[in-house]
């Protein structure tokens, strides 16, 4: 059985380990406090109830799963016997090109290192490592185990045989893996982002409200959620970050961050994660109510 392991215990992360868990791939999920394996390690759990309430899968698969999940707070003693590395960290450029630079020291040589990535070159990762051949992007959407979708990042130097590798292996988790090129934001977030800035632009020019923008992407354009909600559920602060990384790639003004997304990110209202949004879900019930809304 080969093992896999996952680097960051937060939303994505714990995603991808369920996903690769489930499957029965041993998991080796990396974080570094216990603190952040606890939560994740809950949060798995409790999506993996909510299966089991739903018949998706039987309580044996549930504790099959967990079963299949070892945690660590040290990178090394985590990725000894990893086949393939996914790193699943936050959204910025330095962090992970410091993850990328120490696990080219601590992996076995055949190891692949993949970046979750959803905007950043896989060229520019590569590059901290002695390996770039067998670096490569597997941009899972969220959440992971229900989205199909993984997008699967050619960097300049990266190999056929880790792009077969990972394209077979993506298919195995029973995803559906599209390969695209090395460009800012790929694909999904090249379309998707500059629609949510779009989005955010109309409402900070007084077009309309927040739940009217949404209701007419929703039923007009038969989206199954807002533009705006869905910002909110991605996190302000990571659709931020993502066109920052599009409009330094291109130097194209259509991906410059609208300033009200701005000024909402540097006031720390970054949806979900932070409460409030361009909704409010700092009660259980506010939050449920705006699900509600558009259900």
């Amino acid at each position: 059985m080969e093992n896999i392991a996952v680097i960051g215990a937060g939303t994505m992360g714990n995603g991808i380990a369920h996903t690769f868990a489930q499957f029965g791939y041993n998991v080796q999920l990396i974080d570094i406090s216990q603190d952040a394996l606890d939560r994740g390690i809950a949060t798995i759990t409790k999506n993996l109830d909510r299966m089991v309430a739903k018949e998706k899968i039987s309580s044996e698969d549930k504790d099959n799963t967990l079963n299949n999940i070892t945690t660590f707070t040290s990178i090394k003693e985590g990725v000894q016997q990893a086949s393939l590395v996914v790193e699943a960290a936050t959204e910025n450029v330095d962090l992970k090109l410091k993850i990328f630079k120490d696990l080219d020291e601590v992996c076995p040589e055949e190891t692949i290192l993949a970046t979750n990535t959803s905007s950043i070159s896989i060229t520019q990762i590569a590059a901290a490592t002695k390996r770039p051949e067998k670096v490569i992007g597997m941009h899972f959407m969220n959440p992971v185990p229900i989205m199909k979708l993984v997008e699967i990042i050619r960097g300049y130097n990266t190999s056929d045989e880790v792009m077969d590798f990972t394209v077979d292996l993506t298919k195995k988790i029973n995803k559906v893996p599209v390969e695209v090129n090395d460009y800012p934001g790929f694909v999904a977030n090249r379309i998707l982002m500059p629609m949510i800035n779009e989005s955010i632009e109309t409402l900070y020019n007084g077009v309309a409200g927040v739940a009217e923008i949404d209701t007419v992407m929703k039923l007009g354009m038969a989206h199954p959620m807002g533009p705006l909600q869905l910002a909110d559920f991605i996190g302000l602060d990571v659709c931020l970050s993502i066109l920052n990384v599009m409009y330094d790639g291109f130097k194209n003004p259509k991906y410059a961050p609208c300033p009200l997304l701005v000024n909402m990110v540097m006031a720390g209202k970054l949806g979900v994660k932070s409460g409030e949004g361009f909704y409010d879900y700092s009660e259980s019930r506010k939050a449920e109510k705006v699900a509600k809304m558009f259900s």
